[in-house]
This record gives C-alpha cells, structure tokens and sequence, in this order.
C-alpha cells in the first residue's frame, strides 16, 4: 500500500499560532498542512514543499504555495512541546520572500529552532489570560 494524505486541522491550528507570534510573514492562507501515513521513512518527521517558479507562472500565482506535511507515524508520537519544534523548524524553511524557494539549513538548524521555540514560550505567557477559570491567549 502507498502512501496516503489527509488535511491536518492540528498541524493547520499549531501553525497559525506560531505565525502569529513568530513569523507573520507567513501568508497563511498560502499553507496548508497534512499528515501522511504509510511512509517508510525513518528519520524524516515533517516535510516542507513549495511551489517552485515554473508552477507558479503556469497556475498564474504571484505569490509561493508551501504545504507542510507531517509523517503521522513519527510526528503523531512526540510530545507536545517536539510537535511545536517540529512545526518551527519546517516554517522556518519559508523565506521571508515568500517567493516559493526555502531557507536551508544552514539556517534551519536546531540551536535557530530552539531559540524560537524559547521565544515562542515566553511570548505565550505574556498572551495567556484567565478568564472565568479557562486559560485563553
């Protein structure tokens, strides 16, 4: 059997949380998250995948399309807090440019990752509020 694709509403959730805190050059309407299963690969948790130019022109799109995609059998068992680091390292692929190319790793690399991730911590504390009993941000 291949692999299969679904939407991933999580994944779609986590990530407009962290663009709204982190990356708000991310065109979210020009993202979209899914979860694959039936991979076997072993190393691999996520994936980021861009429209390239020469699509672009022949869809007539201006702007990038970026799909991030989690592999459900290494993704769907991490901790939460290794979810949110996951989904940080793959939006850090997206340029500011939003023009359809990637950040490499040299730049996405885990001590850039862990930097946002603690910045992504402290800035939601400062968001979170009690409000009759709930915890909102």
């Amino acid at each position: 059997m291949g692999i299969s694709y679904e939407k991933a509403e999580d994944v779609k959730q986590l990530l407009h949380e962290l663009c709204a805190l982190l990356f708000p050059h991310v065109r979210l309407d020009c993202v979209s998250c899914i979860r694959s299963h039936g991979s076997e690969s072993r190393r691999t948790i996520a994936r980021c995948h861009a429209l390239g130019k020469a699509m672009q022109l022949g869809m007539g799109r201006e702007k990038g399309f970026y799909v991030i995609e989690v592999i459900s059998k290494q993704y769907d068992r991490q901790s939460q807090a290794d979810k949110i680091k996951t989904i940080i390292h793959e939006i850090m692929h997206i340029p500011k440019s939003f023009g359809g190319g990637f950040r490499h790793h040299d730049y996405v690399c885990e001590k850039n990752v862990e930097f946002e991730y603690q910045k992504y911590c402290s800035l939601k504390k400062d968001f979170v509020v009690e409000k009759k009993g709930q915890l909102w941000w």
